[in-house]
Parts: C-alpha cells; structure tokens; sequence
C-alpha cells in the first residue's frame, strides 16, 4: 500500500533546517529508500511563489500567494510504501524525531486510492 505523508508547518516561523538537520535527514532518507519505504520525497517552495487555481460554478480563476489566511502549510510531502496504515505511521514518526525538540511539524499521513489511478491498459 502506499500513502501521503503531508508535512504541516507553520511557515510564519520562518525556521529553517539546520545543516545538522540536513545531514541526519539525508541519512534517514537513504535508509528508507533503501529498504524500499520511500518512493519519493520534496519540499515545498514558500506560498508565497505558489498560485491557487479555483473552479467555482463553472469559471476557473487563480489567485497568487502569499496566502496570509493560512497559518499551517504543506512544506513537503513523503510517498510511503508500507503494510499497513501502523507501518506508515511508523515512518513517518521516525522522520519527525529527526527533527529533535526545536520543531513545531505534524504530519498527515493517507493512503492512496489505487482505485483512482490511471486506467489499466
């Protein structure tokens, strides 16, 4: 099964990693893309370089950041594979703790609907 981990941070904090940080990060990623855990993973640019697309009654329109309404932002994302929703937990527990006492992050953690991907040829 895979799943989305969402990492929420406050991005008024404006707290950036450490080179340390960086580091234990960068091991705890080899380690999961070698035991085939992590399929992917990335940060987030800043709201404010990104733009919202909106389909409201019919008519599409954008909006461009910042969006100062929100506090909480996706700052990046994790694609898991594990056995069970536990497992993905698991991981994604494994890579707040990297980050020690000095953050303030969650994640959110969903499966995939399989169901929902492209049509089978």
């Amino acid at each position: 099964m895979r799943f989305l981990s969402m990492i929420r941070i406050n991005q008024s904090t404006g707290q950036r990693p450490s080179q340390q940080l960086m580091d234990d990060m960068g091991k705890l990623m080899a380690q999961m893309k070698a035991d085939g855990t992590l399929l992917d993973t990335g940060g987030l640019r800043p709201t404010a370089e990104g733009v919202r697309v909106r389909l409201s009654h019919g008519k599409l329109g954008t909006t461009d950041g910042p969006f100062t309404e929100a506090k909480e932002v996706i700052g990046g994302y994790a694609l898991l594979q594990a056995g069970s929703m536990q497992q993905a937990l698991e991981l994604a527990r494994r890579f707040l703790r990297v980050h020690g006492d000095a953050w303030e992050i969650e994640c959110e953690v969903r499966q995939l609907d399989e169901s929902c991907g492209p049509p089978q040829a």
